[in-house]
């Protein structure tokens, strides 16, 4: 797999050549995405074949049949045949006049969503990998996370909770709410989300009056419009892994070590159709034009293919080797692991390794998890190790896991009790770890355990 996928061109303008885009598209298929491309590749060409019916056929039908009749119900009957990434990769396309270089980076913005429609790596991260090849990388790419933004769900392409909301109010309330525009609320909604969002975590709603210089009341009405907004934008376009992601990859332990291989289930076994290329070797030079056309894109989508599998793998393979505690201990285990140190070791990209990681899945014994969750940042520990932001997520759902319902722990307590534990950690950067795992703020999780409580008692009285 060629280590980068762009070339340099006048001006340092993000340019692909025709193979690389090829490569590309293959490369950031999921096994069942890329079942889906080879089908209507053997469809588009006749000078390639199959050798085989691969096992993952039956596996993808089966899966998806389940999945429709399950929950058919509760999801939009437009978000079910496409995914996420198809829906903004759609309105991608219909922007007219956009430069070839922006649309790129909207592009790669889009590839680094998590399953909620957060932008799921560091923004300066992703400036630090485009700089290599964009002139003033981060005004560019600020231009292209403001043209994320501005998609369906509304939302998308946000960093964090307080933008989620923000970018809501801004984008779908007058759309939806167009009573709320213009109003004392609306301002203040706005100016509560970019300063203050963590006070209304606490439910101090007195301090959070005195800080938005208003009274209580307009905080509880900015509250229930805050009520309307949804943390999860793309929580209707984004199917769960779990309902039938399909691994790329398997680990086994191999003399007390893990080791990864691929899937042979998903492998396609794919060739140039031996009668259509006779027809070609006995004609004479000149004739068979479209035949040849299809010859020369058939091979180059066999070699694609087999290139994802062997980026897939050789990715893989230094991951395993990293997180050998996560595959005997779990989560808590994990390592600290970046992009760039995998692509350092391997002489790619980090935009590479971005690709081969993403809705790409390994079958671990925890279960089938997708490798891009294994990279995470350092901090270190009071006694000089470094523990992974993984581990500490994992810490913090454990702790919240294990605390009185009714009287949750909030931020602060929890900053508390990992810094008992040597884990230094900011409150603010608690809120996000927290947010992440989708575990709502202290005081809605003691409003949820009162609610369950009392309808308990309603069910006994009964």
């Amino acid at each position: 797999m060629a280590s980068q996928f762009f070339e340099l061109r006048t001006g340092q303008n993000l340019t692909m050549t025709p193979a690389l885009q090829q490569s590309l598209k293959v490369l950031q298929l999921s096994a069942l995405d890329l079942e889906e491309e080879i089908v209507k590749a053997l469809d588009d060409n006749p000078m390639l074949e199959r050798t085989e019916t691969i096992a993952i056929t039956a596996t993808i039908s089966n899966s998806v049949s389940q999945r429709q009749d399950d929950d058919s119900s509760d999801r939009p009957e437009s978000a079910q045949p496409i995914t996420l990434r198809d829906h903004l990769l759609e309105q991608l396309g219909v922007i007219r006049n956009l430069p070839d270089n922006e649309a790129m980076l909207v592009k790669i913005l889009i590839e680094n969503l998590d399953e909620s429609g957060w932008l799921s790596q560091d923004f300066d991260e992703i400036v630090e990998m485009i700089s290599p090849y964009v002139e003033e990388p981060n005004a560019a790419l600020r231009r292209a996370l403001d043209q994320l933004q501005t998609f369906d769900p509304c939302g998308v392409g946000a960093r964090d909770l307080a933008e989620c909301l923000d970018l809501q109010l801004t984008y779908w309330v007058p759309e939806h709410c167009p009573e709320w525009v213009g109003t004392p609320e609306l301002t203040l909604a706005h100016q509560l989300c970019r300063q203050h969002l963590s006070v209304l975590a606490t439910g101090n709603t007195v301090r959070l009056a005195s800080l938005l210089q208003t009274d209580e009341a307009m905080i509880r009405r900015i509250h229930a419009l805050l009520l309307k907004l949804n943390p999860r934008p793309a929580s209707h376009w984004t199917t769960p892994e779990a309902d039938y992601a399909i691994p790329d990859v398997i680990v086994r332990k191999v003399n007390a070590t893990w080791v990864p291989m691929l899937n042979e289930a998903v492998m396609p076994k794919l060739r140039i159709n031996t009668e259509y290329a006779h027809v070609l070797t006995e004609s004479k030079r000149g004739l068979h034009t479209e035949l040849m056309q299809k010859m020369q894109h058939a091979k180059g989508f066999i070699k694609s293919v087999g290139q994802r599998f062997d980026t897939i793998l050789r990715v893989s393979k230094v991951v395993v080797t990293h997180q050998q505690l996560f595959f005997e201990q779990g989560w808590g285990a994990v390592r600290p692991l970046t992009l760039r140190e995998v692509a350092a070791e391997l002489g790619m990209h980090e935009s590479t390794i971005s690709r081969a990681t993403t809705q790409k899945f390994i079958l671990t014994p925890m279960g089938t998890v997708e490798l891009k969750k294994f990279f995470s940042t350092s901090m270190n520990t009071d006694d000089g190790q470094n523990i992974s932001s993984t581990a500490i997520q994992s810490r913090i759902g454990q702790l919240i896991e294990q605390e009185n319902t009714l009287k949750p722990l909030s931020d602060a307590q929890l900053t508390v009790l990992l810094e008992k534990e040597g884990i230094h950690v900011a409150r603010r950067t608690i809120a996000k770890y927290r947010e992440s795992l989708r575990i709502p703020v202290a005081a809605l999780r003691k409003s949820q355990a009162g609610a369950q409580k009392g309808n308990h008692k309603d069910r006994v009285v009964k």
